[in-house]
């Protein structure tokens, strides 16, 4: 409850006949109604005008937003981008939707099942103008420039080295500081929700306990004021406009909620005897699929921790995957490739091709003396990574000019080693 408005939560019953200070009761549900206890997902809100009285929406130009998966042939290589570049706000005034841009993703938002990356890059707050996705929820990363959110629940202030989430038909918007940059994993047709332990057990990884909702807050505007609704429907955008703020809730329970969470509370679980484990246990969120231990995408981090493991490559290993890896970098410099791989860029790995650390990081780590140190110190890199294969975007390829083409000659210099003579007691 907004404490300008106590007893405002209407007291033993959600829907009553008149609302406590004359307000309009609203669900929003996030679930189908007949879903399990534990997996049904809603929230009463209470706010001074329902969010049903808005004009017509009309189609609204996407810009570099995209669902279309097959703009451009396929590309299987490993695929690298410089930091993606922010619009100077004395050349253009570009806020959080206009600056939303398609990297990458798979399937449709349509029948409910799929996965997309965006990049968003902006110098300009939303004015009077709030965003709405009805396809699916954002997990945004920023990283660089906090960004003030607003939304039917409250106000939430995320920072680099911060994550928040925007569930599906969640109402908000972005204020800014400056030049902004991050990144956006969107799920559709699933929530994002935390893994299951296993026989890590009950503590570990990211604690429930960590994660922040908003408290209520409202704004009654009224009179002479025109608010613009974008929806981000099947794909497309949409615009409507309402003659009062979208943000009127003054008060609301449930457990559908946009939330936050701070990446510095994950708690690290890592290899303590030898070998490398797989990123797996690195994952702070996942949204599942229907086939079990198979995720959507999965929300999975790289943070500072202890490196102990005797006899061993330390680093990630050589492989190829049956998931697609998209890896961002939040700040410093990422152990596998302290080179091309900067703050506000990304790499595709997709589904089979094969990945490692580069040539300078085998030969580096293969002859180190191996000591407890300390891993990515000052250093916050992710992945989405996803059982879909995804599709690049012109954008991605073309448009944003930041593909790096010479990504592949970080593995040229890897040599052959093979010694036909080798016996277990020479090295």
């Amino acid at each position: 409850v907004d404490p300008r408005c106590p007893g405002a939560l209407p007291e033993g019953q959600n829907n009553p006949q008149i609302c406590p200070y004359g307000l309009y009761s609203e669900q929003l549900s996030g679930s189908a109604f007949t879903c399990p206890r534990a997996a049904n997902k809603r929230s009463w809100l209470y706010r001074i005008l329902p969010s049903v009285r808005h004009k017509p929406f009309t189609p609204l130009s996407c810009g570099n937003l995209s669902d279309n998966w097959n703009e451009v042939e396929p590309d299987p290589n490993q695929l690298r981008w410089k930091p993606f570049t922010i619009t100077k706000a004395s050349e253009k005034k570009v806020d959080f939707v206009s600056g939303l841009r398609t990297l990458c993703g798979a399937g449709d938002a349509k029948s409910r099942n799929g996965i997309a990356v965006h990049i968003y890059t902006c110098n300009a707050s939303m004015l009077d103008k709030c965003f709405q996705n009805s396809d699916g929820d954002f997990l945004i990363v920023p990283q660089q420039g906090e960004i003030l959110i607003t939304t039917e629940f409250g106000k939430m202030m995320v920072e680099p080295n911060e994550i928040c989430v925007l569930q599906q038909g969640m109402r908000f918007s972005v204020d800014v500081f400056g030049e902004t940059r991050g990144y956006i994993l969107e799920v559709y047709g699933t929530h994002f929700e935390l893994p299951d332990l296993g026989p890590i057990g009950a503590n570990g990884l990211a604690n429930p306990r960590d994660f922040q909702v908003p408290v209520a807050w409202f704004e009654d505007r009224t009179v002479g004021t025109t608010y613009t609704v974008i929806n981000k429907y099947q794909g497309k955008l949409f615009s409507c406009q309402q003659e009062f703020s979208p943000f009127n809730v003054v008060a609301w329970h449930g457990n559908y909620t946009p939330y936050k969470y701070n990446l510095e509370n994950f708690m690290v679980i890592n290899c303590v005897a030898f070998d490398h484990a797989d990123p797996s246990i690195f994952t702070v969120l996942t949204a599942k699929s229907t086939r079990p231990g198979v995720a959507i995408a999965d929300f999975v981090i790289f943070p500072p921790r202890w490196g102990v493991a005797e006899h061993t490559f330390r680093p990630p290993y050589y492989h190829r995957n049956c998931m697609s890896e998209f890896m961002g970098l939040i700040k410093g410099q990422y152990e596998a490739k302290e080179e091309g791989f900067q703050p506000g860029g990304g790499s595709l790995h997709s589904i089979m091709t094969p990945h490692g650390p580069d040539a300078d990081c085998f030969d580096k780590n293969s002859t180190a003396n191996l000591q407890p140190e300390r891993v990515a110190e000052g250093t916050m890199a992710f992945m989405f990574e996803s059982s879909f294969s995804m599709a690049v975007t012109k954008w991605g390829l073309e448009t944003c000019q930041r593909l790096d083409k010479n990504y592949y000659k970080c593995w040229e210099p890897l040599r052959n080693h093979f010694n036909p003579n080798w016996a277990p007691d020479r090295k």
